[in-house]
């Protein structure tokens, strides 16, 4: 495989990171990375990105797992990263079909064979990811456990919200004009989210250095971000949310985290996901909002630890 444009100094990760372009069956350029440590007994966490999200972003949570003896392998989905931009205007957060990021799943399947990760393999998939996450996991991926955090399982919308955007966005795709924003984002429209709003307002994290610390990124990995979702991306999202919701939990050990002020996801969603999910754990995190990951220092030193503890639990059984 091609080494790819990394930056690993941006990341804060790891110092063993490598980068390299793969492609989707469809012919789409993807980026993946790796952080192997030298003693990776434990075996591999997949992760799975959210929206708008990026390699380089997961650096400081690979440098946890690979302190515990796990390779971190990540992805820039389609239309996001360095991966090649779906829409017209790149700062759009588009995808044709959802099904199309399960080309993304198989090719990095595919890659981290090509680079003979070390198994047992698991799954960490964040919001997007998480839906992304699911259904590879009902479609069989090779993992041993699975983490959720802030899945989107639904999104967050009022009564009213919901009404109106089935049939507006079923109808911008309809007529082809599923390129554009969704209403709602305006400030997203010219850069991404952390640039447009005040840490006191922003819905990710309660934790101002790691708020900082995703500015920095936006500010120098400028080429990487993303802005608002399209409406074919939300009416795709809300389409298969309402197919997932359908379909039995996949047969794979199973712990989700959740913010119980997540106002990005619908959290009845995941807990009705969750109660359905034979060997399924949910944790809802008081006061934390949506992206779990970049927390306060005691929310991400638990989570991870609890993750940690979990995927060595089912390497143990693998």
């Amino acid at each position: 495989m091609e080494k790819a444009t990394f930056y690993p100094e941006v990341a804060d990760g790891p110092t063993n990171g490598s980068a390299y372009w793969i492609h989707a069956d469809d012919g789409v350029r993807l980026r993946v990375a790796a952080w192997q440590p030298e003693a990776a007994r434990k075996g591999t966490v997949l992760i799975f990105p959210g929206r708008t999200e990026y390699i380089e972003k997961f650096g400081r949570t690979a440098t946890k797992f690979s302190r515990r003896g796990y390779v971190s392998f990540v992805i820039d989905w389609r239309g996001q990263g360095l991966a090649d931009r779906i829409a017209d205007n790149p700062i759009t957060s588009h995808v044709a079909r959802f099904s199309d990021y399960q080309k993304d799943v198989a090719a990095m399947v595919n890659a981290a064979h090509a680079l003979d990760l070390p198994k047992p393999w698991y799954l960490l998939g964040h919001s997007l990811g998480a839906c992304i996450g699911l259904r590879a996991a009902l479609e069989g991926l090779p993992v041993n456990a699975c983490a959720f955090t802030g899945p989107l399982w639904d999104i967050h919308l009022s009564p009213i919200e919901r009404i109106a955007a089935w049939p507006l966005t079923w109808t911008a795709q309809a007529v082809g004009k599923g390129q554009i924003f969704a209403p709602g984002n305006k400030r997203q429209e010219e850069q991404c989210y952390v640039l447009s709003v005040g840490f006191d307002e922003n819905r990710l994290t309660n934790d101002p250095e790691m708020f900082q610390y995703m500015v920095y990124q936006a500010e120098m990995l400028s080429d990487q971000q993303t802005g608002a979702p399209s409406m074919g991306w939300v009416f795709e999202a809300l389409k298969e949310c309402r197919v997932l919701s359908k379909m039995r939990s996949p047969d794979v050990p199973c712990i989700s985290f959740c913010g119980d002020r997540d106002v990005v996801v619908d959290i009845k969603a995941v807990e009705d996901r969750m109660e359905r999910w034979p060997n399924g754990t949910l944790e809802l995190i008081p006061n934390a909002k949506h992206d779990i990951l970049s927390e306060i220092p005691e929310v991400r030193e638990d989570v991870l630890t609890k993750i940690g503890d979990f995927f060595s639990i089912r390497q143990q059984n693998h």
